[in-house]
């Protein structure tokens, strides 16, 4: 997913002059895209079964535009929209795709967002937070795996805690965003270890957080699984274990890999992804949105993406979504917190 760097990372005081720019920065994205979506409505009204545009908060290719882009292949080829384009708007860790969706006057806009605008908000005190559009639906969750290089002397991740306890600061950790810094810091929290001594070298996604892996940069990565697990097929990677309640099922050697609760470590956080609506949506729309979302992801070509995409379903709506959203919000910020951000 395209996040902010996180090796930048402003304190606190730098809050509101970030907030600030990024309003800016979506006051002109909303200039941009407002014929965009104008251009939509107009050539094919605003009913969602009619005319839908998926909004993807990122450029293209990351995690959001990928999960935008199936769920648009789906309902193509089961028709159950007769006209659903994806619109791209990359920025501020996808806070500036909140901001565009906030200011949409109709219903038929569907973004995709979750853990990592939330990273994001708390992160960087934006001023357009995902508690600004209406939630329809959380849809699936994707998981990190916590892995070293082929050649690390760490063989087992209790080894891995063990050196990392011993010296907090001498095991260096990378992550393709803000919410693998997340997952580790949550590991450090359930080893004991203060997560503001710890040494994270932040990496603009999962293929510079690889390098760093394989250069020598970093000695350990929590990167979503999708990323790491292919180096860890090629014999690039050991993985040491996946970051998930319970373990994923597949192949066998992905049905082998111990979780961390497993191994110990009550490490559970996943990098979840939901759908909102403008806050303009009545609740007869919303349902509307239910409805369509629910029949998407039954179909089979869904159901092949999921597996595909080493994602895991995790539905759930209304006022159980909207509870989650904000305990997901205490939780991470509650973790910028330990890490003295």
């Amino acid at each position: 997913m395209s996040q902010p760097p996180a090796a930048d990372s402003p304190p606190r005081s730098r809050a509101r002059t970030i907030g600030t720019a990024v309003f800016a920065a979506i006051a002109a994205v909303v200039i941009g895209f407002a014929s965009f979506f104008s251009i939509q409505a107009a050539s094919g009204g605003t009913d969602v079964r009619n005319n839908l545009t998926l909004v993807a908060p990122a450029a293209a290719g990351g995690g959001w535009d990928t999960f935008q882009r199936e769920l648009q292949q789906t309902m193509r080829s089961n028709g159950l929209v007769n006209n659903v384009q994806v619109a791209n708007v990359p920025g501020a860790g996808g806070t500036i795709g909140i901001g565009v969706l906030s200011q949409q006057p109709e219903a038929n806009n569907l973004m995709v967002g979750g853990s990592g605008q939330i990273a994001a908000q708390v992160q960087f005190g934006t001023s357009s937070t995902i508690q600004d559009v209406a939630p329809v639906a959380k849809v699936l969750e994707e998981y990190d795996i916590v892995v070293v290089p082929a050649d690390s002397p760490h063989e087992t991740l209790d080894e891995l805690v063990e050196a990392w306890r011993e010296d907090p600061r001498g095991v260096s950790w990378t992550g393709g965003g803000s919410f693998d810094q997340l997952v580790m810091t949550e590991i450090a929290l359930a080893a004991g270890i203060p997560p503001a001594e710890t040494t994270y070298i932040p990496s603009d996604g999962g293929g510079e957080a690889i390098q760093a892996l394989l250069n020598g940069t970093a000695d350990a990565s929590a990167g979503g699984f999708a990323d790491m697990y292919p180096q860890v097929e090629s014999g690039r990677l050991k993985v040491l274990g996946l970051v998930a309640e319970d373990r994923l099922s597949g192949a066998e050697e992905i049905e082998q890999i111990p979780t961390l609760v497993e191994q110990g470590l009550d490490v559970t956080i996943t990098n979840w992804r939901a759908l909102f609506a403008p806050p303009s949506a009545t609740d007869e729309q919303i349902d509307q949105l239910q409805d369509l979302v629910g029949e998407a992801v039954a179909t089979d070509e869904w159901q092949a993406t999921v597996e595909q995409n080493y994602w895991r379903e995790a539905p759930l709506q209304d006022e159980e979504f909207e509870t989650y959203i904000q305990d997901e919000t205490d939780r991470i910020a509650n973790l910028f917190e330990e890490m003295g951000q």
